[in-house]
């Protein structure tokens, strides 16, 4: 090393030591276990009896968290639950009778009612198979559950038990005596008309077959369901059909990701997800009718617009395009208290149609009650996804259903008249709605929205045919609601931009206080002043606004250094007044602002909480709006916070690591440095469920594709690039940066390095492992930002 070079690293590690002293904060101590930020809870719920409140959590500072609980007459003891007293509680679950008053549950193989006035539990039946899915039928002595694949009912008067459908897995038995070929069949008839003596035995063999035949009862049907697996057995109110779901996976080329530390010392291969595009999986609905006993599938054939093309097949001009009946996900039976009606949710694996459809059992034809139609995807709060109709049932009336719909953009609460056709909005304006269930007393709602702000989330109730929503919840930030068996109380879990979250107690009034229950920041993660960010919007290019959240630096350090944060997708909402699940990265922006650095997180287009548009806007261009989100922001930061614009950075994991590397190779001008983290870098090697959705399948729609994955924009990367990623990652396969870096070889990139982690799976654990990532962020965020 000469002694120039000498000097200038050692200058880059004085530069970089001088403002990591600026800090109380330092990547060490921010990375290492969370245990060090205190215990908070989680997974609340309440017993069968509304008298106490159970939640994980961890006050001994055991290895993991554990069961506590407290009980409402002595609100500030919190007790540890014994492993076998946890065993013996009964929580709040089961299926209620119509009038409430009672309420029915499995425990393993045992069916267990439970008397809600006097709070005392019978065991009813105990079975030789775990049991699930129990409830009333409209007859409440009997009973319906399934076990071992099958349909089963119970008399609670007579104690009978009924076995209602005959269900196997596998093909049924083939013919013992199968058909012989033409020649074989030839060779016997010769054989025969030749020897007496032989034809003489056959006739006698056949003979006797016939006799016993006739003498044996009639078989019970059996229905054999192949290759598919059987899933939400329901019995319909009447007993008189049971529906059933029949998934099928199909034989998709799995992917392999290698395994290079296992404790064999062998490399061990982890059979992972199939890519985009190579999807079988199929999902009917059946009906087993009892009375005729046999089966049939739903026929969704005649749903209006089932042949219909996607808008996009016109870039396609040369390709010939098939108006054919797409496949599709049908939901399980969604059955009216009295048994006389069902509905179905039903998606078109395209994910541009979702129907709600009143199914006729006789006879399995659908007839369609609400169609959503989106030229994207359907998608949204409450909207079913998958085998689950989401936000689906029946009023107490046996006329209306309600459902969840994104019709005006917005995913909102509607009821459906199923004879007469007429929708009516319970909620209406520009916010979404979460979670809404009836109460036990059926005149009302219960329902979580963002009605205050897209930033915070509250409870309300409302009448049940529409009305005003009363809130009940007053805290700002979010309000997570468990309400007790009663409805009389209300747990919740709250958490504020810069407090983690804590258990509350409420009566189930608005003008009630909110009592605090726990406490669980450790004195020295209480020692650091959190920041509480700024949340702010700007304007985007295309006219909107776009929110963000902001740190802004004391003037006395400013460094004119900038720091944009992209968070990961699925569908995520990160500018908002609670606590992140990107806590690490909050505290590490809090570190960046300590050194003089302006952070600004986005919720860029394809961000959830923000309605159809804003979740749609990357529909066939990743990498479009998303990013000129970013670059938006940038200059709102130029402009507004005397941001050197030559000294902005940008980092994210997952889609963030995408949009990373986007930024770097598109938008070279805007963008100094950046540090993609496990990024997808070809989208056509991602997951089906996820990707095909936005971009459709490759093969159908390559445009897409091409236009939204980093690799084929690797020749424009100008900046500075810090590529990181699990080994083990079965989310984004390390395949995807392994590719990206031979195009960058081939390119003859030299301003870009990769940084891997062998024992990482897509969210990392090891806090050695977050602790190396984040110092080489910092590393290269103050080498080149500050050192240009």
């Amino acid at each position: 090393m000469t002694k120039s070079l000498f000097l200038s690293f050692l200058f880059s590690v004085l530069f970089i030591n001088l403002f990591a002293q600026q800090s109380e904060l330092s990547v060490e101590k921010i990375m290492q276990d969370p245990k060090w930020m205190g215990t908070f809870p989680s997974n609340v719920k309440w017993d069968q009896n509304s008298s106490g409140i159970y939640f994980n959590y961890n006050k001994e500072a055991d290895p993991a968290d554990s069961l506590y609980r407290i009980r409402l007459a002595s609100p500030k003891k919190i007790e540890k639950v014994s492993w076998t007293e946890e065993k013996e509680i009964d929580f709040a679950r089961g299926t209620y009778n119509k009038s409430k008053s009672k309420k029915i549950y499995s425990k393993g193989n045992t069916l267990v009612i439970f008397d809600i006035k006097s709070g005392q539990e019978t065991e009813l039946l105990q079975f030789p198979e775990n049991i699930s899915r129990p409830n009333f039928l409209a007859n409440e002595d009997w009973i319906a559950f399934s076990a071992d694949n099958n349909a089963y009912i119970y008399s609670q008067k007579s104690g009978i038990l009924k076995k209602l459908t005959q269900i196997k897995s596998g093909d049924a038995p083939k013919d013992k005596d199968p058909k012989s070929s033409d020649k074989a069949a030839y060779l016997e008839a010769e054989n025969l008309k030749l020897l007496s003596v032989v034809k003489e035995r056959e006739d006698t063999k056949k003979t006797t077959k016939e006799i016993r035949e006739a003498r044996k009862e009639k078989e019970a049907y059996t229905y054999y369901s192949g290759d598919s697996r059987v899933t939400n057995l329901q019995v319909s109110p009447d007993a008189k059909f049971v529906t059933l779901t029949l998934f099928n996976r199909g034989k998709s080329d799995a992917t392999i990701v290698p395994d290079y530390i296992d404790a064999s010392s062998y490399t061990r291969d982890l059979n992972t997800r199939s890519k985009v595009g190579a999807d079988e999986t199929t999902v009917a609905l059946a009906i087993y009718n009892i009375e005729k006993d046999t089966v049939y599938q739903v026929q969704t054939s005649t749903l209006p617009g089932i042949k219909d093309l996607p808008d996009y097949v016109t870039d396609y001009p040369d390709k010939e395009w098939e108006a054919k009946e797409r496949e599709v996900i049908t939901s399980q039976a969604y059955f009216s208290d009295n048994g006389q009606h069902a509905i179905v949710n039903v998606r078109s694996k395209d994910n541009k149609d979702r129907w709600i459809a009143r199914l006729d059992l006789a006879t399995g034809e659908l007839t369609s009650l609400d169609r959503q139609r989106d030229e994207a995807w359907i998608a949204g709060p409450g909207i079913g996804w998958s085998m689950g109709g989401g936000t689906l049932g029946w009023l107490p009336d046996n006329k209306h259903i309600y459902f969840q719909s994104e019709a005006t953009g917005y995913s909102h609460l509607y009821l459906l008249n199923v004879s007469n056709g007429t929708k009516k909005a319970l909620t209406s304006g520009n916010y979404e709605v979460f979670d809404p269930f009836i109460s036990k007393d059926q005149k009302s709602w219960y329902l979580t929205t963002s009605e205050v702000g897209p930033g915070e989330r509250h409870f309300y109730k409302m009448p049940l045919m529409g009305g005003k929503m009363e809130k009940l919840t007053s805290m700002t930030g979010n309000n997570d609601v468990t309400l007790s068996p009663d409805e009389k109380h209300m747990a919740i879990l709250y958490s504020y931009s810069n407090q983690p979250w804590e258990l509350y107690y409420k009566k189930n009034s608005a003008k009630a206080e909110a009592v605090q229950l726990t406490s669980g920041q450790s004195e020295v993660f209480q020692s650091y002043n959190w920041r509480d960010p700024q949340l702010i919007t700007f304007r985007a290019e295309d006219g909107a606004q776009v929110p963000a959240r902001l740190y802004v630096p004391e003037a006395s350090v400013k460094n004119n250094a900038a720091v944009i944060f992209v968070h990961g997708a699925g569908y995520l909402q990160n500018v908002h007044k609670w606590w992140s699940s990107y806590f690490r990265e909050y505290m590490f922006h809090n570190l960046l602002t300590d050194l003089g650095y302006t952070v600004i997180d986005i919720d860029y287009r394809g961000s959830a909480g923000y309605g159809r548009d804003w979740r749609t806007g990357i529909y066939r261009h990743m990498g479009g709006k998303d990013l000129s989100d970013q670059v938006d922001g940038a200059k709102y930061l130029v402009e507004n916070y005397g941001i050197d614009k030559d000294k902005i950075g940008i980092y994210g994991g997952s889609y963030g690591g995408f949009i990373t590397l986007m930024a770097l190779f598109n938008e070279a001008d805007t963008f100094t440095s950046g540090a993609a983290l496990r990024s997808v870098t070809d989208w056509a090697h991602y997951n089906h469920g996820y990707t095909s959705n936005i971009l459709n399948e490759p093969f159908n729609d390559p445009i897409a594709y091409e236009r939204s994955s980093p690799i084929y924009f690797a020749e424009g990367l100008k900046g500075n690039l810090l590529i990181a990623h699990g080994m083990v990652d079965v989310n984004v396969h390390f395949q995807d940066v392994v590719r990206l870096a031979q195009r960058l070889i081939e390119l003859g990139k030299d301003n870009w390095e990769m940084a891997v982690y062998p024992a990482e799976d897509h969210g990392f654990v090891e806090p050695s492992s977050w602790t190396d990532e984040y110092k080489r962020i910092l590393k290269l965020f103050n080498t080149t930002l500050l050192d240009n």
